[in-house]
């Protein structure tokens, strides 16, 4: 079959890779009719190589239909449309009866102390191969696939694999009061559809901030207060301060992690990660804290005096300084961590079966074929052309 593989440090190629088998009782194969390109997928494009090994197979936001299903599999058939969770989890295990799938404990990588394995994400989550690709093949077949109706657009449901549950729990993590305001960091796919959940859910100031002309645009149509971080680098606190009563929003979420506008020494040592050896890379991701982290210093300074953080975007690394008398002297609350997608099925699902008002039908800026996935990862690392959200048809 065809599947996007990494090479190197920006270097994915559509290469000829074995098929997909079934390997256990519980496991399904499914066709893949749909998958996204994350953000996350650019960490193994910039920075991760040192994880990953030529002709890996990436991308975790797959959906398609059941082709084969294991003997034990009794709540799939052959035909069913099914989307896939981006967690590898079980689904039975004390973490996943607790909402946590993202801590599964059949699939943590205990090599690297990691929590679920994840699909198409490097040795650090297992090294499971990934979704964009003609085929795939999923474990738990009972019980982690979504199923979902039968219809002609993907799209409506494509995005309970990431976009959406992760979006979701980082607004349910804000905790915004009511009444309340929320400051959402990054207008990515997922600082995006954040800004839409809570709108959605309530939240009566929702502030936007990016660099991208296009995406604060995108995020204003749906009644966003948007801030140009170009035009507000050295005054933003004071900026978000004036539209949130002085005391600054009650929440924020940082939907950038460690893509983040910020350090060009930090900057440089990522980049040096695909320049080393991989025993000394590896030690250098773990270990050196290479993480830009100015979006998450802005977070502290913004959030009140009381409020809460909630982190969406992904950091990697363990010694960066953080400034811990501020946030203690503040009082902030931080909740962190990778979605937990079948947490969040049960409130998701209906408002995709019963209309859009999340707006996911026109969510994707760009939907190209598996074949032409090499420019899409280039031009959506440039956040050239408007590209927002890509979505590869196999």
């Amino acid at each position: 079959m065809k599947a996007l593989t990494w090479q190197g440090r920006r270097d994915v190629r559509v290469t000829d890779v074995p098929d997909p088998v079934i390997e256990l009782p519980t496991d399904v194969v499914i066709e893949v009719t749909s998958s996204g390109l994350c953000g996350s997928d650019l960490h193994l494009y910039e920075t991760l190589g040192p994880f990953l090994d030529p002709g890996d197979v990436l991308g975790h936001e797959p959906m398609g239909i059941v082709q084969e299903v294991g003997s034990e599999v009794r709540n799939l058939a052959v035909g069913d449309r099914v989307v896939i969770p981006f967690n590898v989890s079980c689904g039975t295990c004390f973490m996943c009866a607790a909402g946590l799938q993202s801590q599964c404990e059949t699939t943590q990588v205990h090599e690297y102390d990691s929590g679920a394995a994840l699909f198409g994400y490097t040795k650090l989550y297992g090294q499971v191969p990934g979704g964009q690709a003609e085929y795939l093949r999923v474990p738990f077949g009972d019980t982690m696939p979504i199923k979902v109706p039968d219809g002609p657009q993907d799209e409506r449901f494509l995005f309970l694999s990431d976009v959406l549950p992760t979006a979701w729990q980082a607004v349910e993590y804000a905790a915004v009061p009511d009444g309340g305001s929320l400051v959402v960091l990054g207008l990515g796919p997922i600082g995006d559809m954040a800004t839409r959940v809570a709108r959605y859910r309530g939240v009566e100031t929702v502030i936007g901030v990016d660099l991208v002309p296009e995406r604060l645009a995108r995020a204003a149509e749906h009644g966003v207060i948007t801030l140009d971080l170009n035009e507000h680098d050295g005054d933003l606190a004071e900026v978000v301060r004036g539209l949130t009563g002085g005391r600054g929003p009650d929440s924020v979420i940082d939907a950038v992690g460690m893509e983040a506008h910020g350090s060009p020494i930090a900057q440089f040592a990522q980049s040096a990660t695909g320049l080393l050896p991989s025993a000394l890379a590896r030690t250098l991701m773990e270990k050196a804290g290479v993480d830009r982290l100015h979006a998450l210093y802005t977070a502290i300074d913004l959030v009140r005096r009381g409020g809460t953080i909630s982190l969406a975007g992904v950091y990697g690394g363990a010694a960066d300084p953080m400034p811990m008398l501020t946030m203690f002297d503040k009082q902030i609350q931080f909740r962190m961590g990778q979605a937990n997608v079948w947490r969040w099925v049960p409130e998701i699902l209906p408002l995709l079966v019963d209309g859009d008002p999340l707006g996911v039908d026109s969510f994707a800026t760009h939907t190209v074929p598996l074949a032409e996935a090499p420019d899409a990862y280039e031009m959506f690392q440039k956040k050239a052309d408007g590209a927002v959200k890509v979505v590869f048809k196999p």
